[in-house]
């Protein structure tokens, strides 16, 4: 059960990190007004159109940024405690500094709670129509989108390859599609050009040449263009780019397997959107013990001091895990590892300061 002090701190902790959130999300929302008006009203966005991306925008950083403001809220409450004398007073009634901390982990029990049911179910549509709006009517680049060196294993006997495939054409080059039977190649058709046909969901293949693999002898056909049907569409050649963003976990585990089978060079970049699902709710408890570690005392600088300290260690903790996930996009370093590190190394700088403040 939660004493009298329990329930004091608790309710600060809360109201502390909800008002942060609600302090700076409309600075950032102002922010973004004045950087994008322009654009949106160059495109001629619609009100209702530019009203849900807003509220997309809210969710989506609001889950981004949440460890800063969450880091920033336990330090500001803890602060005014440590200074106001009312951290002493507790401790001096015998209650010890572990004791002093219960509250602090049932609002950070609440948080991660709170976060993972946002990542798991609102930050993947959020993310969805956050990042369609922008490539809709602000990037104006969906029409070169573009993906180089595709390879697709499209089901346990088919396979495509394409040198590049343009997302606003629907147009591919150099495409090759392979079916097998037993391990054998059955039959390879090629073109110089395929074009995606949206009115009836076909391919038009230019150049188009395929070869039967025979007993004795290979059949060969060609054809200048050939309209046909395969068992892939354009997302499968140009997959969006934040795909894995806009998932709930159940789909992104699928997602996952099915891009293993096909080969798909993306699979970190996936790996990490899953990982993160986990880890960023996690934090909440490093974070709010380093916070509490930082701030619980009372010094000559005052709680200016404490912010600054908290700031610093905040935006690092941005850093590495920005730059952790970053190397494991871009190499072969395992996701699993590079997401959980920053976690591990601010885990074993919690407990050090956890100890230290206890003294």
């Amino acid at each position: 059960m939660l004493g009298i002090i329990d329930r004091y701190i608790l309710k600060r902790y809360l109201a502390t990190f909800f008002v942060m959130l609600l302090m700076f999300i409309p600075i950032g929302i102002i922010v973004d007004v004045a950087e994008k008006v322009n654009k949106m009203l160059a495109n001629k966005v619609p009100i209702d159109k530019i009203l849900k991306y807003y509220l997309d925008f809210t969710i989506y950083f609001a889950n981004m940024l949440f460890p800063i403001f969450l880091f920033l809220s336990v330090i500001w409450f803890t602060s005014k405690l440590a200074n106001n004398t009312e951290i002493v007073a507790i401790l001096s009634s015998g209650i010890s500094f572990t004791r002093f901390l219960r509250p602090y982990l049932v609002g950070a029990t609440i948080v991660c709670v709170f976060v993972s049911i946002m990542g798991f179910y609102l930050v993947p549509n959020a993310s969805k129509g956050y990042n369609d709006f922008r490539y809709t009517y602000l990037k104006n680049n969906a029409e070169t989108r573009e993906s180089l060196d595709i390879y697709r294993q499209i089901s346990a006997d088919e396979f495509i390859y394409a040198s590049n495939f343009i997302y606003g054409t629907k147009t591919g080059y150099n495409f090759s599609y392979e079916k097998f039977n037993d391990n054998q190649l059955e039959y390879k058709i090629s073109a110089n050009r395929i074009k995606f046909n949206p009115e009836d969901t076909t391919y038009t293949l230019y150049g188009y040449n395929k070869r039967t693999i025979g007993e004795m002898n290979d059949i060969l056909e060609r054809e200048d263009a050939k309209t046909m049907r395969f068992n892939f569409d354009v997302d499968d050649l140009v997959p969006v780019i934040y795909a894995a963003e806009t998932m709930s976990l159940k789909e992104l585990n699928d997602f996952i397997d099915k891009e293993k089978i096909r080969g798909s060079s993306n699979i970190n970049t996936y790996e990490v959107v899953k990982y993160r699902k986990y880890s960023i709710p996690i934090s909440a408890f490093i974070l709010t013990i380093i916070a509490v570690s930082v701030s619980s005392i009372k010094r000559r600088g005052g709680m200016g001091i404490n912010l600054a300290i908290g700031i610093a260690l905040a935006f690092t903790y941005i850093f590495f895990d920005k730059i952790f996930g970053t190397l494991a996009e871009k190499s072969s370093v395992s996701s699993l590892v590079a997401v959980w590190l920053p976690n591990v190394v601010f885990g074993i700088l919690a407990i050090y300061l956890l100890r230290n403040a206890k003294r």
